[in-house]
């Protein structure tokens, strides 16, 4: 398959599936639902093989190929999820792969790449990001005669992408007795919002379909924008499996053509789905995995212009890295307003500390940071203070009595060089 794929080609994927990928649950969101006024769906793709949908257009392109390509061999590029897919297919198919990872990979990925492909896979890891492991990917598939196997920008794996909605509207009839009114999907490169888009618009054709990207790499956002995909110059990695600087040009041709709404969320916010998703259903989401029910949450206001019905999130992955949570704590926080920095000037004279203490801070106000920004000479520069409230409200509260202390005091704002510097 050269050509742009079609709706047909999703069900085709289907049947090469098969039973080779799991059929994920789909269960009702009380939360969302409940803070939407409408039922929402989760797609679990988190405990898909390689706890990704990666899987799905990996193994539709790798198990295309004919004895000759199988012998030279495969090579990818990915932030994580798709090698993970790529390495499933080449165990199942005794295919050797060469894989190419950016630097900002989770070490969780690298060890399930390595636990899933066993003898067949081999991981190069280099590059800051995305982009940079698939000119190197791109670069040894010319020199070698290795199939490239695109994450996102091929039929094949548009096709395979898509079979998750097919899936997801097959359950959701089956236990609603409704078609959903809309699906809301993740957005990187492209493969699984444009296999989403070709296999809705040509069979229910009035579903929407809505992408969302995170804050830091609205490379979609760009191409939409510009009338074809173009580089971001720079890109935020924190959602690193959709942290792509430029989308497919397939991708974009067939998004721009049928996507009906693209919207993008703060990192911050995405740090707090993560938190709600493993809090409150037990589901634990990579960032990228809770883009799609973070816009239902909270970015999405357009849901209610649509008629009754459920609507269906995708939860694209839980490849998340245990010690990464202390960070997506500290985002949420800081995001919603809970948590606050600030450079306090502390007279030279005892009992200053004091009256910062007793003077400044309130109950349910707690100091949860403290660092003397020149450790080595502490009687010349201020304090980091980092300070937790009960309530986004009160800031207003806690800075009159700052602004009223006499003690010389700095807010750090959160979009602030000195934030990124300091925290």
């Amino acid at each position: 398959m050269t050509q742009e794929p079609t709706g047909a080609d999703v069900v085709i994927a289907a049947q090469t599936l098969g039973d080779t990928v799991h059929r994920t649950p789909l269960l009702l969101s009380e939360r969302l639902s409940t803070k939407i006024g409408r039922p929402v769906y989760l797609k679990r793709e988190d405990v898909q093989v390689g706890r990704s949908y990666k899987v799905r257009g990996a193994y539709n392109y790798i198990s295309s190929l004919n004895a000759e390509e199988r012998a030279a061999g495969i090579v990818c590029a990915s932030a994580g999820n798709h090698a993970q897919g790529v390495a499933f297919a080449c165990n199942q198919l005794n295919i050797h792969g060469k894989v190419f990872l950016p630097a900002t990979t989770p070490r969780q990925k690298r060890e399930r790449i390595a636990d899933i492909g066993g003898e067949w896979i081999e991981q190069i890891v280099g590059g800051a990001t995305f982009d940079e492991a698939s000119a190197a990917a791109i670069d040894y598939a010319k020199k070698t005669g290795a199939t490239f196997v695109h994450p996102f920008d091929a039929p094949l794996t548009i096709a395979g992408q898509g079979t998750l909605v097919k899936e997801s509207f097959e359950q959701c009839v089956a236990k609603t007795g409704e078609e959903p009114v809309a699906i809301v999907v993740p957005v990187g490169g492209g493969g699984l919002l444009s296999g989403t888009a070709l296999w809705t618009k040509q069979f229910h054709p009035n579903v929407k379909v809505i992408g969302v990207e995170p804050d830091g790499a609205r490379s979609m956002e760009a191409a939409f924008n510009n009338g074809g995909p173009v580089s971001l110059d720079s890109i935020d990695t924190f959602a690193d499996g959709t942290a792509v600087a430029r989308v497919g040009d397939l991708t974009y041709s067939i998004s721009h053509r049928l996507v009906d709404e693209l919207v993008h969320v703060p990192e911050g916010a995405l740090s707090t789905e993560m938190l709600d998703l493993y809090q409150v259903e037990g589901i634990i989401a990579e960032p990228s995995g809770a883009l799609a029910s973070c816009a239902v949450a909270r970015f999405l206001p357009s849901l209610n212009d649509l008629p009754a019905g459920p609507v269906i999130a995708l939860i694209s992955g839980g490849n998340n890295d245990v010690s990464r949570y202390a960070d997506i704590i500290e985002r949420s926080v800081v995001y919603e307003g809970l948590r606050h920095y600030f450079l306090v000037t502390f007279a030279q004279k005892p009992g200053a500390l004091l009256h910062f203490l007793s003077d400044v801070l309130t109950d349910n106000e707690d100091i949860v940071f403290f660092e003397y920004t020149k450790k080595n000479n502490r009687d010349t520069g201020p304090a980091l203070v980092g300070i937790d409230i009960d309530n986004p409200a009160n800031i207003d509260s806690l800075l009159a009595r700052m602004k009223n202390s006499g003690i010389h005091i700095q807010k750090i704002e959160p979009d602030s060089p000195e934030f990124q510097f300091f925290i």
